[in-house]
């Protein structure tokens, strides 16, 4: 899908806040908030805006900690992966995980309500998966920036 300035505009500024109108939209960007409202059904429609969420603040909710987790599998095989990736999005606790170049495999993010909760994960995800060579885990000491925002340039 081709984006134009107007696109370009209406998505860096959605980006930020997801519930500003098409009214709201046609003041910032210079078109009618009809055109507007149709421009933004389009995004969506192609997929360029691919969801539209509230950011939670995991403490606020009792999961205060937040881990960074490196996986590395016993096999890079096609099977081995697809069924890794099946099992992360089956998880309620990660919140993220990429399937990484470099020397492990995955790098998931997740939340939990304390260390023993982590190592109930730990046990029923990790040392349960037999696919899983070795993971190391970084626990996070402070969320310095959290955000889905990504640079829009202007084409």
């Amino acid at each position: 899908m081709a984006l134009d300035s107007f696109d370009r505009r209406i998505l860096r500024l959605v980006q930020h806040d997801a519930r500003l109108t098409a009214q709201q939209l046609s003041a910032v960007v210079g078109l009618s908030p009809s055109a507007c409202h149709r421009r933004l059904a389009r995004l969506r429609e192609s997929g360029a805006i691919h969801s539209e969420i509230a950011v939670i603040d995991p403490a606020a909710v009792g999961r205060a900690v937040s881990l960074i987790v490196m996986v590395t599998l016993e096999r890079e095989q096609t099977d081995v992966i697809s069924e890794f990736k099946r099992a992360t999005l089956e998880s309620v606790d990660i919140s993220q995980c990429y399937y990484v170049t470099g020397s492990a495999d995955f790098v998931m993010i997740l939340t939990a309500r304390s260390m023993e909760h982590y190592d109930v994960f730990v046990q029923n995800f990790l040392f349960a998966n037999r696919n899983v060579r070795r993971f190391e885990t970084h626990v996070v000491m402070d969320r310095v920036k959290v955000g889905f925002g990504v640079p829009i340039d202007d084409a």
